[in-house]
């Protein structure tokens, strides 16, 4: 029976997908099989020798130390994808409120309260609260996966014309993508000729601050921006002066902070981009379903930390080996094991490797600690 951790509150439906048969699910393990959480932060969490994986249930994992979980021979899933529909609704969404100023006329209305003829003196007001239409501005988007592409394909369905910038745009993406999307190469064009930017790439130390004072004087003068992504992708600093300038007209963000709620025309969301049920249900079934899988078959599937490899499997005698990239290591499990191999998958990615065989009959524990004993191997299981 496989135990399996939550963290925070994991949609039923979700869970639902799980065999009862063989896994059980509680917040209060202590030793557990695999873990699926969303957003509770795991650095600082000791994990049992007996886990195998962790599922979060969404896309980003900085609340995931995933050097430790490589080291350790613990892989990491998330769910590319899955909220994508929600997150794509909310930038349309905030495509409006960066324009039209609704939030800020709303709440100017609700102020009124109590105001005689409150119809006619609300109306009176609307001009403060007058803003651009978006059809025929141009919008850049910054990052073209499972959510940049499908907030490009909608903002072409409303007549914007969109430029899109990723320089890993990959095979499945580039199909997706909508013919009047123009790509471009260089982030640079982006920031010189759009009238709309919104950014959708993880965080990494590369994209960290990716809308900067620089890059923000690079931009045109009332240009509107929106981050639905991560907070840090924006210096919030050079993002607040460049409001009080005049030189971003609007900023919409998902991430509070001070500096942005000082400021006007800027309107923060409570982290909104995921939060429907539609979401957190798929969320929740994508990520059971890669815990599933890798336990019972040793497929790994949309790994950040591991390599993905799927090898068919029929039953029988299987093995699954994490270890370091290294050269030698497969004429060394080869040796190791000591019995016919009928089938055999290797994948690898920067300096690990994900290797599973199949045998015509069962490893002794003898094999399987020769196998534990080769130079760079992480961990050894049988299925």
């Amino acid at each position: 029976m496989y135990q399996v951790k939550l963290y925070n509150k994991i949609s039923k439906v979700g869970l639902e997908n799980l065999d009862a048969t063989k896994y059980t699910c509680s917040e209060d393990f202590t030793d557990y099989d695999a873990v699926l959480v969303r957003s509770a932060k795991l650095h600082d969490v000791e994990f049992p020798k007996n886990l195998k994986c962790i599922a979060r249930a969404g896309a980003g994992v900085n609340n995931i130390p995933l050097d430790r979980c490589a080291q350790e021979g613990i892989v990491v899933f998330n769910t590319p994808g899955a909220n994508a529909n929600a997150v794509k609704e909310l930038v349309v969404c905030a495509l409006m409120l960066a324009s039209r100023k609704i939030v800020q006329g709303a709440n100017w209305v609700k102020s009124l309260a109590g105001t005689p003829d409150i119809g006619p003196a609300a109306e009176k007001g609307k001009a403060t609260y007058a803003g651009p239409e978006i059809s025929g501005k141009r919008l850049g988007v910054i990052g073209l996966g499972a959510i940049g592409v499908k907030v490009a394909n909608a903002a072409v369905g409303l007549d914007m014309e969109v430029w899109g910038y990723d320089p890993y745009l990959s095979v499945d993406g580039a199909l997706a993508l909508s013919r009047s999307v123009k790509h471009v190469t260089e982030l640079d064009q982006i920031f010189a000729n759009c009238d709309y930017i919104t950014i959708h790439v993880p965080l990494t130390p590369d994209t960290k601050n990716t809308i900067c004072e620089e890059s923000i004087a690079k931009m045109k003068d009332g240009v509107r921006i929106i981050n639905l992504a991560r907070g840090e992708l924006v210096d919030v600093a050079a993002m607040a002066k460049a409001l009080e300038s005049g030189k971003v007209a609007a900023y919409v963000s998902d991430f509070a902070s001070d500096e942005i709620l000082a400021q006007e025309n800027a309107v923060t969301l409570p982290h909104l981009g995921a939060s429907t049920p539609e979401s957190e249900d798929n969320c929740a079934k994508m990520a059971v379903k890669e815990i599933s899988d890798y336990l019972e078959t040793g497929t790994i599937r949309n790994s950040v930390n591991f390599p993905n490899l799927k090898v068919p499997y029929e039953g029988g005698y299987r093995v699954c080996m994490i270890h370091k990239n290294i050269p030698n290591m497969i004429a060394s499990i080869t040796a190791a094991v000591k019995c016919n191999i009928e089938n055999m998958g290797n994948r690898s990615k920067g300096d690990y490797a994900y290797t599973i065989v199949d045998l015509a009959e069962q490893p002794t524990e003898a094999n399987l600690d020769a196998l534990r004993a080769i130079g760079g191997m992480i961990s050894v299981r049988a299925i």
